[in-house]
């Protein structure tokens, strides 16, 4: 009965000191990747997956680094919440922080690198006086909060700082692994997450990797400068084939899409507003107008200014919105002259228009037969862009132009007829 009541004793003590062993190595590190593009999506994410990380009481944060750079503004608020997290943070560059991503990375307590990593090129765009002295004094101030050499940090952006040894003037700093670590930018040079954390003494029961939502993914991947020039060219692509075709089809169906996806994924990243998009929703109202006006007027320039106002304020920089427009434009204007030019005969137009032919000999009849107007002339009652209307002995027939743009009363010639389509050619 003792030996029972001994063992009773020795079981509850091991129970009660195997939960007091567990409960002080009860939590888990949660790695959050900062990946891509820095921008709004970027801080909105890593907001509410740090909120959800702390709410759960993690022994440690890890940060896991690949970014190219971005927005200063958001790098800055970005730098701010990791800096007001009180568990351990580690940042740990997988690949390369650049850019933005410096300033974030020395925002952590503690730095890793992994064995290929690189950190640096820092330099603001645009490199102004007004927009380097706010960035420098970014870097400066976390560089000196953790402990980082301010000076080295700066180089990273500034091409006039020269340090003996290490960076020559006119050239900004970038290093690998190894320089980091040297240089007190890193403490660790590790590709090992256990690793990482037992450097630190950081007990843990589990790592926890959270990922990126399909949704940042797809806004990020959207709103990327490259992704955006293509979009938009599409759309004004696709506004250039709606004009040159009759009714509604797959110019206007390929303009929508185009311009929803860039809009909506600006929107989704944080680039774009709803005002934007009203600005340039309403300059194409003002085109169709244009377009159905004889002539070219105040709707048609008013309709160009806004949808440039709309499309310039919903990206991330105004020279990135520039240039994306700019060679857009210039693409639009290629194929626009190529459309005018080959006109009906293109062969790229043969695959979008309707070419079916549907022939008396075949069995088919038109319900409006127009022969009799093969051969005769008349004149352009409106513009005919390609489509348009025209007057024979004093009767109103809709047309379309065969060679491109005929002006308002000019002369014109039936050269064609199909079905109830009468094609014409400017005398």
């Amino acid at each position: 009965m003792k030996n029972r009541k001994w063992l009773f004793c020795f079981l509850v003590i091991f129970l009660l000191i195997n939960s007091i062993s567990y409960s002080e190595n009860e939590g888990n590190v949660y790695v959050i990747p900062i990946k891509g593009e820095i921008n709004k999506a970027t801080y909105h994410f890593l907001k509410n997956a740090v909120d959800d990380a702390l709410s759960k009481n993690p022994k440690a944060i890890i940060f896991e680094i690949d970014t190219y750079g971005g927005l200063i503004n958001e790098a800055e608020k970005i730098k701010n919440l990791i800096m007001d997290i009180k568990v351990p943070t580690i940042s740990f560059v997988n690949n390369k922080a650049e850019s933005a991503g410096v300033l974030i990375t020395i925002s952590s307590q503690n730095v890793v690198m992994a064995k290929s990593s690189t950190i640096g090129s820092a330099e603001t765009i645009p490199n102004n006086e007004k927009t380097m002295s706010l960035w420098l004094s970014f870097l400066r101030d976390a560089a000196e909060i953790r402990g980082r050499d301010p000076q080295i940090i700066q180089a990273m952006a500034d091409r006039d700082i020269e340090i003996e040894g290490i960076i020559e003037g006119g050239k900004l700093l970038n290093l690998n692994s190894r320089e980091a670590k040297a240089y007190g930018i890193s403490d660790l040079i590790s590709d090992d997450y256990g690793e990482i954390l037992d450097y630190f003494n950081i007990k843990y029961s589990n790592i926890v990797e959270v990922e990126e939502g399909a949704e940042i993914k797809i806004a990020k991947f959207l709103s990327n400068p490259y992704i955006s020039t293509i979009l938009l060219t599409l759309g004004f692509i696709g506004m250039i084939i709606e004009i040159f075709t009759p009714g509604f089809g797959v110019g206007g169906t390929l303009s929508i899409i185009a311009f929803a996806l860039f809009f909506g994924g600006n929107m989704l990243v944080g680039n774009s507003e709803w005002t934007s998009i009203i600005l340039f929703v309403a300059g194409l109202i003002l085109l169709i107008i244009e377009v159905m006006v004889p002539g070219f007027g105040l709707p048609g320039i008013s309709g160009i200014i806004l949808v440039s106002i709309g499309i310039v304020f919903s990206m991330a920089s105004l020279s990135t919105a520039i240039l994306s427009l700019s060679v857009a434009l210039i693409i639009t204007v290629i194929i626009t002259i190529f459309l005018i030019k080959y006109g009906y005969k293109s062969p790229f137009l043969s695959k979008i228009i309707l070419s079916t032919e549907q022939k008396n000999e075949s069995g088919y009849t038109s319900a409006n037969p127009r022969e009799e107007y093969l051969g005769k002339e008349g004149i352009s009652a409106t513009e005919l862009r390609p489509s348009g209307i025209i007057e024979i002995d004093g009767q109103r027939i809709d047309a379309l132009s065969e060679g491109g743009y005929i002006e308002k009363n000019k002369k014109v010639k039936v050269v064609k007829v199909e079905g109830s389509k009468i094609f014409v050619r400017r005398l």
